[in-house]
């Protein structure tokens, strides 16, 4: 069999190796040139120059720059644009070691059926791995890998779930796109501390929902209510909420898992007028002939034009179009988690709110709300789609009247018998000097 060799090539390589630039502009370029590749890969554009383009727009041009700036920044693009024209014409791959290696397991994954946020874990944890290990044979290295893993325990300390999300994303790279039949990568796992979870009071959640967009607030308001994580919310689909039964329906849920949810009686109130204005936005677009929503699993195959109909359209679609990064297929998907997170965030602050808020403290403050109203453990664990009670328990440690912390302080119990501390002597005033009387 004749084996292909693909030149590669490397931007940071030829740069300091080019004769006309002074070793100054080597500098300012690579500086520039690593701006570009850290915002251009995470979002998959390929090198050209389009991403270029949105680079300057979304990048440079989001706030006053000095001139001199402009001038060797734009430099620098250039010089990259015109050494990627080189690699096109000499037939050779000007992708970088991260994203080649993010590309694969990203393709490898699709082949495997894995859902598109797995893939998107995968694909990050490789890339990332790829750009320390820093060359192809040390990517291919186990024994690089087993480091680069312990760091990621020993020095960075990140989270359980994301030492777990690590080694999983590294054992499909070397068995699904290196082909290896056994991989063991021999690291042990570290346990992080549970941390309390950040929950709002009523008033606080009251003046979350009042600073809020009309078409976030529906959204809070059945985040809240329901006890929903975000994707769970932003997944619904028309389909999914019963208005008569009061209930929400979430499909593939965390773990692939279905479930039922209540559904608040103010949110099925307000339901009718907002699907009235979905179904003008949905005649729209079935009059401009886009393609349908995107639709899970094999459903697409099996029913190519259901998304096309009402019941199957999203409850919070996004008011523009976007490409689907599977079929790249520009239609409606539903609205963006990080405009929706960053609108909780910002109608926090507005509220004067002195807590670190996310759209998943909604689910916290739902959680432990029920708790103090008497919702028994068992029963919460069902509706938060909680597969171990363990889970489900982290909120009796911040629901008042419930063990341990709403039990009552021993001082509490001694207020009435306590004499209250005396007041501090008023200050004596210092009086102005008396002007001597004379004579």
């Amino acid at each position: 069999m004749t084996t292909v060799h693909v030149k590669r090539f490397d931007w940071r390589a030829d740069l300091l190796a080019s004769r006309d630039l002074s070793e100054g502009e080597k500098h300012g370029f690579e500086i520039v040139l690593n701006w570009f590749e850290c915002w251009r890969i995470p979002k998959n554009l390929p090198p050209g120059r389009e991403a270029a383009r949105r680079f300057w727009r979304v990048q440079v041009l989001s706030k006053e720059r000095e001139q001199w700036q402009l001038d060797q920044w734009a430099q620098a693009i250039r010089w990259f644009l015109h050494w990627l024209r080189f690699c096109e014409d000499s037939g050779g791959d000007a992708r970088t070691l991260e994203e080649r290696v993010r590309g694969a397991v990203n393709q490898a994954g699709g082949r495997r059926g894995l859902a598109l946020e797995t893939r998107r874990t995968y694909s990050r944890t490789a890339g990332r791995f790829a750009k320390w290990a820093g060359s192809a044979d040390a990517v291919l290295d186990e024994g690089k890998a087993r480091e680069w893993l312990g760091l990621l325990v020993t020095e960075e300390k990140v989270a359980f779930s994301t030492q777990k999300q690590a080694l999983n994303g590294l054992a499909f790279f070397y068995k699904d796109v290196c082909g290896r039949e056994e991989v063991d990568l021999r690291i042990k796992l570290r346990k992080t501390a549970k941390r309390v979870p950040t929950v709002l009071n009523v008033p606080e959640i009251v003046a979350l929902l009042d600073n809020l967009s009309p078409t976030c607030r529906l959204a809070a308001e059945l985040q809240y209510g329901a006890g929903l994580r975000v994707k769970e919310l932003l997944d619904l689909r028309i389909k999914d909420v019963d208005p008569e039964r009061r209930q929400v329906v979430i499909r593939g849920g965390k773990g692939d898992k279905d479930r039922v949810c209540i559904l608040p009686a103010v949110v099925s109130a307000q339901l009718g007028a907002w699907k009235r204005d979905l179904r003008e936005q949905f005649d729209e677009d079935r009059a401009s002939d886009l393609p349908g929503v995107a639709l899970p699993g094999a459903l697409a195959r099996k029913m190519p034009r259901s998304g096309e109909k009402w019941e199957w359209q999203w409850l919070f679609p996004s008011p523009i179009l976007s490409t689907d990064p599977d079929t790249g297929i520009e239609r409606r998907h539903h609205y963006h988690p990080g405009s929706y997170g960053k609108a909780i965030s910002e109608a926090a602050a507005k509220a004067g709110i002195e807590k670190r808020v996310t759209s998943h403290a909604l689910r916290h403050s739902f959680a432990t709300h029920l708790l103090e109203r008497g919702v028994d453990i068992r029963t919460l664990q069902d509706l938060l789609g909680h597969a171990d009670v363990s889970t489900t328990q982290i909120y009796l440690h911040v629901a008042e009247n419930s063990t341990p912390a709403g039990v009552k302080s021993p001082l509490d119990e001694l207020a009435e018998r306590l004499v209250a501390p005396a007041k501090p002597p008023e200050a004596v005033p210092v009086l102005a000097p008396v002007a001597a009387v004379t004579g």
